[in-house]
C-alpha cells in the first residue's frame, strides 16, 4: 500500500512542476532573479540531523 501512496505522491509532484512556466517559481509563481538567495544553496545546507 505504501509503493502505492508513495508513487501517487511521486507522479503528483511531477504534474505539479510539468505546470509551471520556466523562470517562475512552483508554489508562490513568483519570478526567479539573479539575486534569489536560493542561488548561494549547497547540498550541505540540506543536512538532515539525525534524532531531530
Amino acid at each position: 500500500m505504501k509503493h502505492i501512496a508513495y508513487s501517487a505522491l511521486l507522479a503528483l509532484i511531477f504534474a505539479i512542476t510539468g505546470c509551471t512556466e520556466t523562470g517562475t517559481y512552483p508554489v508562490s509563481e513568483e519570478e526567479c532573479g539573479p539575486n534569489d538567495p536560493v542561488l548561494d544553496m549547497d547540498a550541505s545546507d540540506c543536512s538532515v540531523i539525525p534524532g531531530a
